[in-house]
């Protein structure tokens, strides 16, 4: 693998491992693996790490537990409402981590055409299995070029209505405004990235480096860029960065999105 993570192929190498897992966070993945399979047992077929944990840059306290799920069937509000129960049980048990989240999908989704090259992409690439059938056996090998860039993150327009939304309904604390921050800061950082990943030609998750990518390309919006993976990694909860994000710069990003790589394909 190159220092830009792809493979002799020019194709990019799938990120983290079991093995990777630093010895602190060992006893939570453990946990979280035996009550998946009591909780979901037959009804999953898979389940997977991704997120720092498995990357092996997770820091005590401080990281969350990111886990996905696939279904046999599509999830159902029963399964989500069990998936909150696990994450909040793990969370309260182990202080190691700073709460936790669980995506789940159906295996159906997951190998459409449509989600080849978002959630396709995501678990061949970015998760690390952790039981059952491993779905990337499925999937094409994916390389850092304008489709990928496309269908991962063309929707940030779509998405900045609802930021505003958030904005507006959080409770006016620093608190409850920090997770906000941290979410939409790491969502900038990734969209900015992916906006040069074809021309920068690699992959990687750290923030810092994807900021560090994005302004060697648009230097007059690489400040902005790299203050938002500060914020990624170390949050703070105040109003003005977030209306900076939904009024300033995540506005232009959308647009500088669309007209390099197009709009994602629309979901149902």
């Amino acid at each position: 693998m190159n220092n830009k993570g792809l493979d002799e192929q020019g194709c990019i190498a799938r990120e983290g491992s079991l093995g990777r897992i630093p010895r602190e966070f060992r006893p939570v993945v453990a946990a979280a693996r035996d009550r998946l399979t009591d909780v979901f047992g037959a009804r999953m077929t898979s389940a997977y790490l991704y997120g720092s944990i498995p990357r092996g840059t997770a820091r005590v306290g401080r990281s969350d537990l990111d886990l996905l799920l696939v279904l046999l069937e599509e999830p159902t509000e029963a399964d989500r409402a069990d998936a909150r129960t696990l994450d909040e049980a793990l969370d309260k048990e182990f202080a190691q981590i700073d709460g936790g989240g669980t995506l789940l999908v159906s295996r159906a989704q997951l190998l459409s055409d449509l989600e080849r090259y978002d959630l396709g992409w995501f678990v061949a690439c970015l998760c690390t299995p952790l039981l059952g059938e491993d779905l990337a056996e499925y999937l094409p090998r994916y390389r850092p070029d304008s489709l990928l860039a496309r269908e991962t993150n063309g929707d940030l327009a779509l998405l900045l209505p609802r930021w505003r939304e958030r904005i507006a309904g959080v409770a006016d604390t620093e608190e409850a405004r920090r997770p906000l921050v941290r979410f939409m800061s790491r969502r900038l950082v990734r969209t900015g990235f992916t906006l040069v990943m074809p021309r920068w030609n690699g992959w990687t998750s750290d923030l810092r480096e994807m900021a560090e990518a994005f302004g060697a390309y648009y230097p007059e919006r690489a400040a902005q860029m790299r203050e938002a993976a500060v914020l990624g990694y170390e949050p703070v909860g105040d109003l003005a960065v977030l209306r900076s994000y939904v009024d300033g710069l995540g506005p232009w990003l959308a647009e500088e999105y669309a007209r390099v790589h197009g709009v994602k394909a629309p979901r149902p």
